[in-house]
């Protein structure tokens, strides 16, 4: 394994950890009205602060497309998850918050959990698996999900479970979606720019990506930072790994001892992930609304 990887994985982690703190301290602030459309990005684009973010979380993910066109994506997903670090390091430089016992159990559970993970798993590349059937029903599984726990979240609105349920199904689309960046840098390399733009998968990036961010922001829009970015950090990951395994041919140990360490592993992530994101550091509670028309700094 190249140490470039995990170097771009880790890079990508930082800009999205950042990014993501900076976003919702400005969609917090958006009008309710823009809930689950794509008026809110327009909105959100006329803030310094939102689009200051934005810009860190899109060179986060070039950093990680980068990362997942030189190792395998079951590596390249839980490493991205360390970005809950780097936004509570940003909300504890706000908030002056210590970091406690609790800081410290997520953060050692979540370093440890990736670490298990990679080193019981060896996650190494393999022979992706040609049959559309295959892909179709693994990409058609986390989408539908994803619309499932959408419909949920717009029914509970504005109840707590909302920012939750959003964060969980834009977490899956964006597992999905760095598969199908894997699938385009394959193409790419294969083919050239010719192939990439002849197939269907650059293109579901982009539907993918605008989709996933509209349900992040009305997820930052509609609950606190602590509620949200837990569930987004550990289902991308989660769906990433999925897909990995699924269709593009990534292979993980699978002898008794190794899958008990990879789902322990996988398990203190998640546990590392919610510790962290209830942190009394991370942002709580929403501002008062504005009308759209005063969104914009004066």
């Amino acid at each position: 394994m190249s140490v470039l990887v995990p170097v771009l994985a880790v890079s990508a982690a930082c800009c999205l950890g950042f990014g993501f703190v900076l976003q919702q301290d400005a969609a917090r602030r958006a009008p309710l009205g823009d809930f689950l459309s794509p008026r809110l990005l327009l909105d959100l684009m006329r803030v310094p602060r939102w689009l200051g973010g934005t810009a860190l979380v899109v060179a986060g993910m070039a950093l990680g497309a980068a990362a997942l066109g030189r190792g395998e994506l079951s590596l390249v997903e839980p490493l991205l998850a360390t970005n809950l670090l780097f936004a509570l390091a940003l909300s504890r430089r706000q908030s002056r918050q210590p970091l406690g016992r609790q800081g410290w159990a997520g953060l050692v559970l979540l370093a440890g959990g990736v670490t298990a993970f990679v080193v019981a798993g060896e996650p190494r590349g393999g022979t992706a698996v040609t049959d559309p059937l295959r892909h179709w029903l693994i990409i058609g599984l986390m989408t539908g999900l994803a619309l499932l726990l959408t419909a949920c979240a717009k029914r509970s609105r504005p109840a707590s479970s909302a920012p939750v349920l959003l964060a969980l199904a834009a977490g899956l689309l964006y597992g999905v979606q760095d598969a199908l960046t894997r699938v385009s840098g394959d193409r790419f390399s294969a083919g050239g720019l010719a192939q990439l733009l002849t197939s269907w998968q650059p293109y579901a990036v982009l539907l993918i990506g605008v989709t996933a961010m509209i349900l992040v922001q009305s997820a930052f829009e509609t609950g606190p930072l602590r509620m949200s970015l837990p569930a987004l950090t550990a289902a991308q990951p989660l769906a990433g790994i999925a897909c990995g395994v699924g269709f593009l041919g990534d292979r993980l140990r699978t002898d008794a001892g190794a899958l008990a360490w990879e789902a322990c592993g996988l398990a203190a992530v998640v546990a590392g992930i919610v510790l962290l994101g209830l942190h009394p550091a991370m942002p709580r509670g929403t501002a008062h609304r504005r009308p759209a028309r005063d969104l914009q700094p004066r």
